[in-house]
């Protein structure tokens, strides 16, 4: 009995040390250094791995090696009347969606605003943006917050979540959101 107990640890102690180097060979594969490095670098990341012209590959490899496993993104759908709905993808899912729209659709979001509250190894980030469909067009057809939040594991940050919202004629962004921290 003692037997099959220390053979059934040694393999599960063997099967957790392959699933963590496969995952560390997979993050450090497609990582970009420097991108998990601080809280502005993996923000900055993550605006940079969504916005291209239409066509434009994006580097879904990066955007992927910012997020931790099992990682939601998550915008409000607003459906008039008052009505709003959560829709929750995950990071492939919304890969696969945005390939398809980005293919058809240039898309080009840029920071105008951020709030950082930290506590130990997490960090939620409010993070005004403004969305353009070219990077010369002088007004943004959209604008809104990204809150995110972030889980530094002792040696890198990992996007947890995303969830945003539009702002609409009803709802303006407030003035306190829209000032870039330093």
């Amino acid at each position: 009995m003692i037997t099959l107990i220390r053979l059934s640890l040694a393999f599960l102690l063997i099967l957790s040390a392959t699933n963590l180097q496969a995952f560390t060979t997979e993050k450090k594969r497609s990582f970009r250094a420097g991108d998990g490095a601080s809280i502005d670098a993996i923000i900055t990341a993550l605006y940079a791995s969504v916005s291209g012209e239409a066509g434009a590959s994006r580097n879904w490899d990066r955007m992927r090696a910012l997020f931790v496993k099992d990682a939601r993104l998550m915008p409000v759908i607003w459906r008039g009347d008052e009505q709003t709905e959560l829709r929750n993808v995950s990071v492939e899912e919304y890969i696969s969606f945005a390939t398809t729209f980005f293919e058809a659709n240039s898309f080009h979001e840029k920071e105008i605003g951020r709030q950082v509250q930290r506590f130990g190894n997490m960090a939620q980030v409010f993070s005004t943006y403004e969305s353009y469909h070219s990077q010369l067009d002088p007004v943004p057809f959209t604008r809104g917050i990204n809150s995110i939040q972030l889980f530094f594991d002792g040696s890198r940050w990992w996007i947890v979540s995303v969830l945003w919202d539009e702002e609409r004629e009803d709802t303006p962004i407030p003035e306190e959101f829209l000032v870039m921290p330093g």
